[in-house]
């Protein structure tokens, strides 16, 4: 039995089906804070959702037999809140979420004494699953359509804001890893240095946070996510000889969502500010 829980608890999910990915987060005694160490492994498990399409997520609270019946069932949803809190808090789309339920308790199925605390704190949890979207053929590129770098070389007006497409940043994370992405922010740069009677700020986007809350960047552990994503971008673009006074940055949480993928809400955005007269 020992053996058998090191192993549950080691990994972070577990492979239900081809379509389903399961999580449990297991709490202390009449608790709903989740423990450190839970925690931690959650993020692990988010972490790995990035590059999956997801199509739904159940979050079901449970506790042990302790307890009378409203008290567990209270508590149980307690549990499941507090998971899609997490959830929330590092970009995983309310959208996405069709079950927060308290379960309440789970009836002992054992009967040798010295098993009875180790099951009891088994049954303290929270089961997470995953459903994976079914396989998709990729849709059609419309040719037609104009790249970042393409609408920025247009005349600007103050007032008209610049969407970065294809700039996708890491869930949860400041930074973009794809080459696609950096070869988009690379063009926009080079724009963006020749027109340099353009002043702007760079507005950072998060997706998912409730009560337009900002996210927290996993790789300080602050709640500044959309900040750091505009400063990202405002860094790059000065190391490549856009003019810092032309440029301020903002993180705008997520206060302006624009609905659809949650992907295309971790976003960065350009709001142009004044045009004057080139230098």
């Amino acid at each position: 039995m020992k053996k058998v829980l090191a192993f549950i608890l080691l990994f972070c999910n577990v492979l239900i089906s081809q379509n389903e990915l399961k999580h449990e987060v297991y709490f202390e005694t009449d608790k709903y804070d989740v423990p450190i160490t839970e925690e931690n492994r959650l993020l692990l498990f988010i972490a790995s959702l990035d590059s999956i399409p997801i199509e739904k997520v159940a979050i079901y609270g449970f506790c042990d037999d302790r307890g009378t019946e409203h008290y567990n069932l209270k508590l149980s949803q307690d549990r499941a809140d507090a998971i899609k809190a997490i959830f929330a808090d590092n970009e995983i789309s309310e959208s996405w979420i069709t079950n927060v339920d308290g379960k309440g308790e789970i009836l002992l199925k054992y009967f040798k004494e010295d098993d009875i605390l180790k099951i009891r704190g088994l049954n303290r949890k929270v089961e997470i699953i995953i459903t994976k979207k079914p396989d998709e053929t990729e849709s059609v590129v419309n040719e037609d359509h104009k790249s970042t770098a393409e609408v920025l070389k247009e005349d600007l007006k103050v007032g008209d804001r610049v969407v970065f497409e294809n700039i996708l940043f890491k869930n949860g994370y400041s930074y973009i890893t794809s080459k696609e992405s950096k070869k988009v922010l690379e063009d926009i740069a080079k724009v963006l240095v020749e027109k340099n009677d353009v002043y702007f700020t760079i507005q950072g986007h998060v997706c998912c946070t409730q009560n337009s809350r900002d996210a927290i960047d996993k790789s300080t552990k602050k709640r500044n996510l959309s900040v750091a994503r505009a400063k990202y971008v405002y860094d790059y673009l000065a190391r490549k000889g856009v003019d810092k006074k032309r440029m301020r940055y903002l993180g705008m949480r997520r206060k302006f969502p624009l609905g659809g993928d949650p992907k295309f809400e971790r976003r960065v955005e350009i709001l142009i500010t004044y045009v004057g007269e080139a230098n």
